[in-house]
């Protein structure tokens, strides 16, 4: 595994004891299909909730939310269709967040961003 994906891992690691703590239930990790990926998929009340993780070393550079470029959504919209077409639990609505990770000396500082994208 490289620096980076261990950094991503722990990045989503975070993220997704973030929204544990807030109440969420994290229903699957890392849902891809031939054409994107989905980092988070939660459950939030009544809602589904499709989480994009975007981790960086620092924010020298701008916050890791601002990489969640349009093509991205685009990626992360078709995961999330794939996957609501495999879901075999009730009608629920849906929502796309970005979860901004930034490692930090001590413990990393995360940004929720919640309805970051709408699907077209």
């Amino acid at each position: 595994m490289t620096t980076r994906m261990r950094l991503g891992a722990l990045g989503e690691d975070a993220a997704a004891s973030l929204l544990t703590k807030a109440g969420y239930k994290i229903l699957k990790r890392n849902h891809r299909c031939r054409l994107g990926e989905v980092d988070l998929i939660a459950e939030q009340g009544a809602l589904l909730v499709f989480v994009e993780v975007r981790t960086r070393g620092t924010a020298a550079f701008g916050a890791p939310a601002a990489t969640v470029t349009v093509a991205k959504q685009r990626k992360v919209i078709i995961a999330a269709r794939d996957f609501l077409a495999r879901w075999r639990g009730p009608e629920r609505g849906v929502r796309f967040d970005v979860i901004s990770v930034v490692d930090a000396p001590g413990a990393p500082v995360l940004t929720h961003i919640p309805a970051a994208f709408e699907a077209d």
